[in-house]
């Protein structure tokens, strides 16, 4: 029984629908992008008052500049690199180390011992906060750029991610360096990361988000303005006087800004790693 092709009216009719769900989806999803954006160029007395108007009556830009003056948002930007870069760079050589002996060396013991690692993944954040403070605090590393960086940079995420990348790397070109005399650390530097980079820029930019947008462990771990970072000095702009809604939104969107100029510039590799990693199997 064959089937009858699709008028090029009705294809035309099909598509349209399809992309017209697609925007509708898109404007969904930038709407609250949007709505930020409103609220940071309108005074505060106009973002609190009703009825809600979409567009401001008077585009105050000079917000962005207040937002930045009235707090040492310098400061806190720095504050937010260190935290973000220092642990992507940790997590990313962590991950590649246990992924690669995960994935590739033959030990007693190890499948048991990935699925216990993995089995971490099921146990709530908020759980451990107490009993990392414990250790942080007995460490004597309260308040220190070591305190907010170190209990967040050992994930399990990253090394499940890497070990499903190099599983799908053929064994031949390892077995071939190894018959020229490379070490295991030598083929997994020479070899292995840079097939492996597609991956790597993806958990790159997931970890740096997540921690630039981390608010609950500074605010635990960091006391002070001169140690606070992004999300957490946001939160100086609520006084006893009211809280400057206008001014959290502007420094929401400048905050933005690093995100979106790392997934711009890794947004090539990160679609390398969704269509390599779409067929990935273990070995």
């Amino acid at each position: 029984m064959t089937t009858k092709p699709r008028s090029a009216r009705t294809t035309l009719v099909l598509d349209l629908i399809n992309h017209g769900a697609l925007a509708l989806v898109a404007l969904l999803f930038l709407f609250p992008f949007f709505w930020m954006v409103s609220n940071a160029i309108r005074s505060n007395a106009e973002v609190l008052a009703i009825p809600v108007r979409i567009l401001p009556n008077v585009f105050q830009w000079g917000n962005f500049i207040e937002a930045w003056t009235q707090l040492p948002f310098g400061r806190f930007f720095l504050n937010s690199a260190i935290v973000a870069v220092s642990v992507t760079i940790i997590t990313v050589i962590v991950s590649c180390l246990s992924g690669y002996a995960f994935a590739r060396l033959k030990f007693p013991g190890r499948d048991t011992l990935l699925m216990a690692y993995l089995g971490t993944l099921m146990v709530p954040a908020i759980m451990l906060i107490i009993p990392l403070f414990l250790i942080v605090n007995n460490l004597g590393m309260v308040n220190t750029f070591q305190g907010v960086i170190l209990p967040v940079a050992f994930g399990t995420f990253g090394s499940f991610l890497l070990r499903q990348f190099f599983l799908s790397i053929p064994m031949e070109l390892e077995e071939a360096a190894r018959i020229d005399g490379a070490s295991r650390l030598r083929i997994l530097v020479s070899i292995i990361v840079p097939l492996s980079m597609p991956a790597i820029g993806l958990l790159s930019l997931f970890t740096f988000i997540a921690q630039w947008n981390n608010f609950l462990w500074p605010l635990i771990v960091m006391t002070g303005a001169d140690n606070a970072t992004l999300p957490v000095g946001l939160t100086l702009f609520k006084t006893q006087q009211g809280t400057a809604w206008n001014y959290i939104m502007a420094g929401a969107a400048l905050s933005m800004l690093p995100g979106i100029i790392l997934a711009v510039l890794l947004q090539k590799l990160i679609y390398g790693s969704i269509a390599l990693n779409s067929g990935m199997g273990g070995r």
